[in-house]
């Protein structure tokens, strides 16, 4: 049986949570003590190629690490009439490309500044506060490029909601704990954003 080794508040965790919930998927839950260290045990990393959450465990014995990879994973597994990674090559293609630029310009600037301003992981890694500021401005200065692509179109990736938005909707949770938002300033991102809140998918979990 599968099972989902994850620290549901994470947004890692959060993306697959909300992908799976999107797709009626259910799966077995197991919690990681991230903060404890759990994942750097010799246990975790047995399973783990990378020794983060989530992981999933399949039923072969084997695992899949890297929040897309399990994501992906699932899409092909349980294959439904619309795909969370687009339908057509041209789809997919644009669906990855979003997808990219959320992470490489958004997710990833997001996660240093968090890192290295709250120190929340200073017994394991190296904190640069000068760092954690430029990051938090790179992050700042994203948020104007999801809100003229999503004044062109409903959803980031085009006509179709998709993982592109399911990762920038963790992103903007996220920040949140930044004190970064999207405010009036940014009306068809905040217009996006309140729009997925109330998806029943985001409002069960």
């Amino acid at each position: 049986m599968m099972k989902l080794y994850e620290l549901a508040p994470s947004p890692s965790a959060r993306r697959v949570g909300i992908f799976l919930a999107e797709m009626g998927i259910e799966i077995e839950r197991v919690p990681v003590d991230i903060r404890g260290g759990e994942n750097l045990s010799d246990a975790f990393r047995a399973m783990s190629v990378n020794g983060r959450i989530p992981l999933l465990a399949l039923d072969d014995g084997s695992y899949l690490c890297e929040s897309v990879a399990i994501c992906r994973y699932l899409d092909e597994r349980y294959p439904a009439d619309i795909s969370l990674f687009g339908n057509t090559p041209l789809e997919r293609a644009r669906v990855e490309m979003w997808h990219r630029i959320v992470e490489l310009d958004g997710l990833v600037p997001a996660f240093q500044a968090f890192r290295n301003l709250t120190r929340v992981y200073q017994d394991r890694e190296n904190c640069v506060e000068a760092w954690g500021h430029e990051s938090k401005a790179r992050v700042q200065a994203f948020l104007p490029r999801l809100d003229q692509r999503l004044a062109e179109s409903p959803y980031l990736a085009g006509e179709q909601y998709s993982i592109a938005d399911i990762c920038a909707y963790v992103l903007m949770e996220f920040i949140g704990r930044m004190d970064i938002e999207a405010d009036q300033s940014l009306p068809h991102l905040q217009r996006w954003q309140q729009q997925l809140a109330a998806r029943p998918a985001i409002v069960s979990l």
